[in-house]
């Protein structure tokens, strides 16, 4: 598959080629349900996502590899010498790492703005240092450079329907809600961290701290109130994915099965998280393979009809000047969440 991926996209230099192989496997191994949705799109722009998987992916394991001894600082140092080697990819400057080769080759190909990297790399390396956050307006601040820039990156790989800057909105909403379903489905391994992405003003209103949310990891024991901020989390969660799905009809169609599935596969970690009694703090929840592969294959039926439909378009005559044509119709919001 990926040469097929990689011909269709047309990248032939084997250098290159090589570099995408490398983000394609990172892609694979560690985003399992990233990987399952990406495998969604036409071949062509399948590499590009797996360059921005790629990179994310390393700046996140030089600030989150548990297994490495690295202090602050040296993960510190890490971070600006990617930084650089960022730059210098962009500036075309003969990158060889081929994470970098192979997300420069992207954001030239489909223009994306280099802030978005940038952005991403602040708040990576806020990490190293921040170990929690007073309130939502400050965990935003910060969630904008981890995950809603990782949205505004794939929008101009997925293509839209409508300006792209009526689009946004959406698509940074949607990687804000993805994160915050990684935090609470995290929150124990993120504790062993040091860190709680969960604000202090949440904690509060339930009678709570974090030294509560310690004990609670290191003895195992439950408290109802911890549950009622977990709860309460999930609940704010749901609301940031109703505002990113009306964004997935906006989309070039034969991209809404891809972040369709992912929309699906996501929020239903919370109900893998409710179901499990909120128990986050001592075990991981997930959603069953079963479910997994029952959304997967819808997913998979509707990108084939659209792709046929699209092929279909594509081979049709020219209508003639007293044969109008049709206007193409654009799914409604409603549909596109079935």
């Amino acid at each position: 598959m990926t040469v097929r991926e990689l011909d269709a996209a047309g990248i032939h230099d084997p250098a290159l080629r090589a570099a995408y192989t490398h983000c394609r496997g990172l892609n694979a191994r560690h985003g399992k349900t990233y990987f399952l949705a990406t495998r969604l799109l036409p071949v062509d722009r399948r590499p590009a996502v797996h360059a921005l998987y790629g990179f994310a992916r390393w700046a996140d394991d030089i600030v989150d590899d548990l297994d490495s001894a690295a202090t602050p600082a040296e993960r510190g140092r890490a971070l600006l010498a990617l930084e650089a080697q960022l730059e210098a990819g962009l500036l075309r400057e003969g990158a060889t790492e081929p994470v970098i080769r192979a997300l420069a080759d992207t954001a030239r190909r489909y223009g994306i703005d280099r802030v978005h990297f940038t952005d991403f790399l602040a708040s990576m390396r806020s990490d190293l240092t921040v170990g929690g956050y007073a309130s939502y307006e400050e965990l935003g601040r910060y969630m904008h450079g981890s995950a809603a820039v990782i949205g505004l990156q794939m929008l101009p790989v997925l293509g839209t329907v409508t300006p792209r800057e009526e689009a946004a909105p959406h698509a940074a909403a949607l990687g804000v809600a993805f994160q915050l379903t990684n935090f609470l489905r995290d929150v124990g391994e993120d504790l062993d961290r040091g860190r709680l992405y969960l604000p202090a003003e949440l904690l509060a209103a339930h009678g709570v701290d974090r030294e509560r949310f310690e004990w609670s990891r290191r003895t195992g024991a439950r408290d109802a109130r911890i549950t009622d901020v977990l709860r309460a989390a999930a609940a704010h969660n749901r609301a940031v994915y109703r505002d990113a799905l009306p964004g997935i009809a906006m989309l070039a169609p034969v991209s809404r099965p891809c972040i369709r599935t992912a929309f699906v596969l996501y929020s239903g970690i919370l109900d893998a998280i409710a179901a499990d009694g909120y128990a986050v703090l001592h075990r991981r929840s997930i959603v069953p393979r079963r479910r997994r592969a029952v959304v997967a294959l819808d997913g998979l039926v509707r990108a084939v009809a659209v792709r046929a439909v699209s092929r279909r378009d594509e081979e049709a005559p020219v209508a003639g000047p007293s044969s109008p044509s049709p206007r193409p119709r654009v799914a409604t919001v409603r549909e596109e969440a079935r």
